[in-house]
């Protein structure tokens, strides 16, 4: 398959605000709003097929297909966050591999894997 001009150690970082559907606070539990687990992987999965995305010939897309990733601190309502995502593996040649991060300054936030596989999209 045709990956254009994707190539390993292709990089992308974004940065968000930690606010509106990224929240939780656990039901109630913890008196204050954090990002949540599903909208922090939300964020690496965005960053990472924004990233394949303008590289890939016209009529491709990627869809996510696994995450491996550790939540390891709290980012609090209205912090700005950094994502990264790093193309680490072509597998295939069509299962892009990425290495994802989270930070909030120099605070690890999350870190883990994400996969993505590039589909053809048909044209509308």
């Amino acid at each position: 398959m045709d990956l254009g001009e994707l190539q390993v150690g292709d990089e992308r970082v974004d940065e968000f605000v930690v606010a509106d559907r990224l929240l939780t606070d656990v039901g109630g539990t913890i008196g204050r709003s954090v990002l949540s687990t599903p909208g922090m992987i939300a964020m690496m999965e965005r960053n990472a097929a924004m990233l394949a995305f303008p590289r890939l010939p016209d009529g491709r897309a990627t869809v996510g297909f696994e995450v491996c990733v550790k939540h390891v601190g709290a980012a609090l309502e209205g912090a700005r966050c950094t994502v990264r995502a790093t193309l680490r593996e072509i597998a295939d040649g069509r299962k892009l591999r990425f290495d994802v991060e989270v930070r909030e300054g120099e605070r690890t936030i999350g870190v883990g894997t994400h996969e993505r596989r590039v589909i053809e999209v048909p044209a509308a």
